[in-house]
């Protein structure tokens, strides 16, 4: 098995590796867009109206400024927030060892988190129909589910807690998760 550099650098001597993988590659659109898309194309068309129209009609160059960062945030939000989440996805890696679970991501700073497997009390699986997952380590936050994964969207990571996010497979996974905690893997 290929271990990426990133997680080789993680591993105590004599540490070995069950599994390792790294979420889905390119642009996703989750479940969550089918509200988040209409809101930022609602978003983003005010905001460039707005922009518009106290141009045309003269007004003093402080009041059609103040509609640029609005029209920046809704150009984000449309389209920028699905390249930065494929960006943070081609960054991170994940990690299976017989006694904990390494998650390594950073788009402009490296993070690290490590959780020993037999500390771990909730490990849940969300699958979709091609296969591809998400496996939570831990109880998640009740706002997490108002993100629906995405992690581009400012402040939540914190609300997400630590996952394999989008790794193909999830299921066998999932499986490999569960055995290596109960030590029959």
């Amino acid at each position: 098995m290929q271990v990426p550099e990133s997680i080789r650098d993680e591993l105590s001597p004599g540490e070995q590796v069950v599994w390792s993988g790294q979420p889905r590659q390119g642009v996703v659109v989750r479940g969550s867009d089918a509200l988040a898309i209409p809101f930022s194309l609602l978003w983003a068309g005010f905001a460039v109206f707005w922009l518009v129209s106290a141009a045309q009609s003269g007004a003093p160059l402080p009041f059609v400024l103040f509609g640029v960062p609005f029209v920046l945030v809704g150009l984000y939000i449309v389209v920028g927030r699905f390249f930065v989440e494929a960006k943070q996805r081609e960054k991170t890696f994940y990690a299976l060892t017989p006694h904990r679970v390494i998650i390594a991501s950073g788009l402009f700073s490296r993070k690290v988190r490590s959780m020993q497997l037999k500390t771990l009390s909730e490990i849940s699986l969300s699958e979709r129909s091609d296969g591809t997952g998400t496996i939570s380590f831990g109880a998640q936050h009740p706002m997490a589910s108002m993100f629906g994964g995405m992690s581009s969207w400012p402040g939540a990571e914190q609300y997400l807690g630590p996952r394999f996010d989008l790794v193909p497979q999830a299921r066998s996974v999932y499986e490999a998760v569960r055995k290596t905690q109960a030590g029959t893997a």
